[in-house]
């Protein structure tokens, strides 16, 4: 279910307030408001090295930006948008737990600012920290109780945690601030997905698609459901209808893949897949789903390719390994087969899987007794 329902946070939680909070990072201190706080020429030291660190901002060099606004704060230690500013920075670059770092400086200095809060919540969410998120963003919200992107980001990391009954009156708070909000239809569809409640679910989409009749998305949620209460024929239908509102969605084409080869239709599954790849390269489900035709069509030529591309994408992938190897086997390539599931193995002893390892070991000795 993971790769259709959407528990991504979406983008715009980042970017909107945190660019105007950067850029009134550096006016506010340009405009020297800090007289009391610094020396004359620590002022004009601060002034200079934040000017510097917008120019590499504007030329994307983050790291040099990053070290420059790391020296302006040890002039200006108390300035607590200059910390967000880091954590801002560090959250370009992806690296979430030290943008945590920054913004928990910053709301020590500044702790009645939830924009800070929202911010680390995102990052602690980003960095797959759900707990520290959820408190986050619910800090967030007692600051300022009126902004909805604090429950929405209190929403996503709610549905990671599985505490469902607190998605479901999260998402009435959203509405009650805004009726209709299209981002919490996402949150609720889940919600309801996540604990088989399809009926409610179906009900719950219906309705949602009646509010936005162009939205493909929810018309993907819908199908998802109708899948798993086995209506395979009307969830393809909706999809079909979904693809042509929202063509350039791969997880729809996906999707379609994955309907069709369950209907036998490995021809128009494979197009489909062929589709969502080239909408989305990197999704492995739509390799999955290719290699699995190939395999079961004895075309082990291109499955060893299916498959072998999916490790480089996804190099922590089992099903990559294991189905690499079933393919490198059928095609006498027993030591390449060996070493793949090897790797295979490997990576579900890691993990602690060990039923895959008692299965992939019967294959090793299967190999090596040939």
């Amino acid at each position: 279910m993971a790769q259709f329902i959407f528990l991504q946070l979406p983008i715009y939680l980042i970017t909107s307030f945190l660019i105007s909070q950067f850029s009134a990072t550096v006016s506010a201190v340009e405009q020297t408001n800090i007289p009391i706080l610094v020396s004359q020429r620590n002022q004009q030291q601060l002034r200079e090295l934040l000017r510097l660190g917008k120019k590499y901002i504007d030329a994307g060099d983050y790291t040099n930006a990053i070290a420059t606004y790391q020296k302006a704060a040890y002039l200006d230690g108390k300035n607590a948008k200059i910390f967000s500013g880091i954590g801002y920075l560090y959250a370009l670059q992806k690296d979430f737990s030290a943008a945590a770092a920054a913004y928990q400086q910053a709301i020590i200095l500044d702790p009645n600012n939830a924009e800070f809060y929202y911010a680390l919540g995102y990052s602690y969410a980003m960095a797959n920290d759900n707990p520290r998120a959820a408190n986050a963003y619910q800090k967030a919200i007692a600051l300022a109780p009126g902004n909805i992107q604090n429950y929405l980001g209190l929403g996503v990391v709610l549905l990671r945690q599985g505490e469902y009954d607190l998605v479901i009156d999260n998402y009435y708070r959203i509405l009650a601030l805004q009726p209709d909000h299209r981002q919490a239809y996402d949150i609720m569809a889940t919600a309801l997905i996540k604990q088989k409640r399809y009926r409610e679910a179906v009900e719950f989409l219906q309705k949602a698609i009646a509010n936005f009749p162009q939205d493909g998305s929810l018309q993907l949620q819908l199908a998802v459901v109708l899948f798993n209460q086995g209506e395979l024929e009307a969830g393809l239908n909706i999809l079909q209808q979904a693809e042509r509102l929202d063509p350039d969605n791969p997880l729809i084409s996906l999707k379609i893949g994955e309907a069709l080869q369950v209907k036998g239709d490995s021809e128009g599954a494979l197009k489909a897949y062929r589709r969502a790849l080239s909408l989305q390269p990197d999704l492995a489900e739509a390799r999955l789903g290719m290699g699995k035709i190939f395999l079961a069509e004895k075309n082990y030529i291109d499955a060893i390719i299916t498959y072998r591309r999916l490790t480089e994408i996804d190099p922590d992938n089992f099903s990559a390994y294991y189905h690499l190897g079933i393919a490198l086997n059928k095609r006498g390539r027993k030591k390449e087969a060996i070493t793949v599931l090897t790797q295979a193995r490997n990576l579900s002893q890691d993990r602690g899987k060990m039923e895959e390892v008692r299965k992939i070991n019967i294959l090793l000795e299967e190999l090596n007794v040939n």
